[in-house]
């Protein structure tokens, strides 16, 4: 029953982390006039002051002093945190200007990045599933590029971002509080100093803007951690297969927002290449549900077996009372 409960709160964590990312679009707006870059600073800042915060309530500091005898750790941290500021400030500046379904495209098409990633830099091996998957994830970039008139950068430095991130996020292998820490904890001072120079040169928006808008920029960091707490709650309850699936949640909220309450233009190349990657996706999808299955499946025959051999031992050690009792 207990494992159960768990389950179910691993689930509703995990819907409330991608629920909250994909529904991030209509919190952005709300802090203009500011810049995205000026936003992207005050999100470095406060999130540094909110993981602390956690973190000195947790009582989980001994991981600083281990990180910094490691400077390779380091070097991945640093390179995490550069590539995370290029997402989040280009994710920014997309929904500020009108760009959030294309977006969303980026986070769509990352699964199929991570996995091309895989193969051309750590020599992984695709399945006959996963080659189709990211050959129609190609075509779907070919047709969009074709009816953009260009090539669809905003989704594509999305993509190859956060595949990058989860990259080296996957090397340094730290929690998730605690890697957002270290990250923030490298973009802290340049932040910083950019936010004192924008206040000294006048452009600032956090004082001129008023209490309010001060506010809701200092409210970035509570943006930043508490879907990343509610995912690191779900992922040590619930199977990586059923958050593979959940991760989904975030791009459809967001092309959704984009139509929707956007109203941005979906002209008939765009939902073409839209439904490509859809395709390539379920496409994944089901290799992934198909293969976990088939482990489970095959970890349950081999327990079986092991359990079968050591049946007779058994018996025949109950049956021998010889066998049992140790040499003087």
């Amino acid at each position: 029953m207990k494992g159960k409960n768990e389950q179910r709160a691993g689930l509703l964590y995990g819907i409330g982390a991608y629920g909250m990312w994909g529904l991030v679009p209509l919190f952005w707006p709300l802090l203009e006039p500011s810049g995205a870059v000026e936003i992207l600073a005050h999100r470095m800042v406060w999130s540094l002051g909110v993981v602390g915060i956690a973190l000195l309530v947790l009582r989980r500091w001994a991981w600083i002093g281990e990180l910094l005898r490691q400077p390779r750790r380091l070097g991945l941290i640093a390179i995490a945190a550069a590539v995370i500021s290029v997402n989040w400030g280009l994710y920014i500046w997309s929904v500020n200007n009108g760009h959030v379904v294309e977006a969303s495209l980026g986070y769509f098409i990352n699964p199929l990045v991570t996995i091309a990633m895989g193969v051309l830099l750590l020599g992984e091996r695709l399945r006959p599933a996963q080659w189709a998957a990211v050959t129609t994830g190609f075509a779907a970039v070919l047709v969009l590029a074709i009816g953009y008139g260009q090539p669809p950068w905003i989704s594509l430095v999305l993509a190859f971002s956060f595949a990058t991130y989860g990259l080296a996020k996957k090397k340094v292998n730290m929690g998730g509080l605690e890697s957002l820490a270290a990250e923030t904890a490298v973009l802290f001072v340049p932040a910083l100093g950019f936010l004192l120079w924008l206040g000294a040169s006048g452009d600032a928006t956090f004082l001129s803007g008023g209490a309010g808008h001060g506010a809701l920029l200092a409210a970035t960091g509570l943006v930043t951690a508490i879907p990343l707490v509610c995912f690191g709650a779900a992922a040590i309850r619930v199977p990586l297969s059923v958050l593979g699936l959940l991760q989904y949640l975030a791009p459809v909220f967001q092309f959704a927002l984009g139509i929707l309450y956007f109203h941005e233009a979906m002209p008939p190349e765009r939902w073409a290449g839209f439904a490509l990657v859809w395709v390539a996706l379920i496409l994944l999808t089901w290799d992934a549900l198909r293969t976990a299955r088939r482990t489970r499946a095959e970890a349950l025959r081999l327990a079986v077996r092991a359990a079968e051999a050591a049946a007779p031992a058994a018996t025949a050690s109950a049956s021998d009372p010889d066998a049992s009792t140790p040499v003087k």
